[in-house]
């Protein structure tokens, strides 16, 4: 069936890994994507698989730590498709190395593409939006927005840094008593092609740290969280185990993640003379949404859905509650 009045969706990391898994999810709805990355070879067949399910799509390569092109991409996609209804922040870079191998433009540039790219996002939608006093707005986050782990210093430092923006931005719409609402999606590790581009000053390739889920499981959460208030999104037991466990007891995290978190986060094999990263460039071709783990990857999260219907899960516990309670009195009545 049609959608009647089908949204305006502007997805950036559309091209692979969780970026293309969403915009998969969101062309089921026969949405009108503009799709947003820098590699033009991933947007042409993401927006082939778009429209085969009957949405629209809009190719825009750019690099989302150009502030001025991205929002020039969100003024493009109004002209396109009308008022942007929901903005979705996917796209990230990361790099693999102890802190003090790294040279600090390459710390700059994760930096860049992964916290400011989503500060310009949210700026650029914001700017639409917040007029029309209607649009839903997702950063996509990670267990390590609170839980930084060796090797990965400034993902983790642009993953915290989104967190806090978050909160800021959040008090400043409910001050304006805004409509406009502004979510946070915390993932857990991921099976995408990431960790065959990653730039890493290690011998051997990355791998996540535990058994990722598919990026399917992501995709469903920032799906949900687009419509829907909560503040906040945690998907999986390993984000929320990572969260929680880090308020309660950070120092003997660090101890235990000092032991086990450089290793685990290597893999067997070695990395290869002429292996090409996506730091600064898009590794040409395309990529699809899945990395090479898929045969250890975790298909769904009984978490996520406990989590995603626990209104439902809540109201079946009171009715059950009342029904047991109301034969209790029963028999106590004979």
């Amino acid at each position: 069936m049609k959608h009647a009045n089908p949204p305006t969706v502007v997805i950036t990391g559309a091209s692979a890994g969780v970026g293309r898994a969403v915009t998969r999810r969101f062309a089921r709805d026969e949405a009108r994507i503009a799709l947003i990355a820098r590699g033009r070879d991933g947007l042409e067949v993401t927006a082939r698989e778009v429209e085969e399910v009957g949405g629209e799509a809009l190719i825009l390569p750019l690099d989302v730590a150009d502030a001025p092109a991205l929002d020039a991409a969100a003024e493009a996609t109004e002209t396109r498709f009308g008022p942007i209804d929901i903005w979705i922040n996917v796209a990230f870079a990361g790099m693999m190395s102890r802190f003090l191998d790294m040279d600090l433009e390459d710390y700059r540039r994760v930096t860049d593409v992964t916290y400011h790219g989503q500060v310009h996002g949210t700026m650029a939608a914001l700017k639409r939006m917040v007029p029309r006093d209607q649009g839903s707005i997702v950063l996509v986050g990670s267990a390590l927005a609170y839980r930084g782990i060796p090797l990965q210093s400034a993902y983790c430092g642009a993953k915290h840094a989104i967190q806090g923006f978050q909160d800021s931005i959040r008090a400043e719409l409910l001050h304006a008593r805004s409509r406009v609402h502004v979510s946070m999606v915390q993932l857990p590790g991921v099976n995408t092609p990431q960790f065959d581009w990653i730039r890493t000053t290690l011998p051997k390739k990355a791998r996540p740290a535990s058994p990722p889920y598919q990026p399917e499981v992501a995709a469903d959460a920032i799906h949900f969280a687009a419509h829907h208030r909560r503040k906040q999104v945690i998907v999986g037991f390993p984000a929320l185990e990572a969260i929680w466990g880090d308020r309660f007891a950070s120092s003997a995290l660090d101890h235990y993640l000092g032991a086990t978190g450089v290793t685990s986060q290597q893999d067997e094999e070695a990395i290869k003379p002429g292996y090409r990263d996506n730091l600064y460039e898009p590794v040409p071709g395309d990529h699809g949404a899945h990395g090479r783990f898929d045969a250890i990857a975790r298909t769904h999260s009984p978490h996520w859905w406990m989590s995603k219907h626990r209104v439902a899960l809540g109201t079946a516990g009171a009715v059950l509650g009342a029904i047991g309670s109301a034969l209790l009195v029963g028999r106590k009545a004979r």
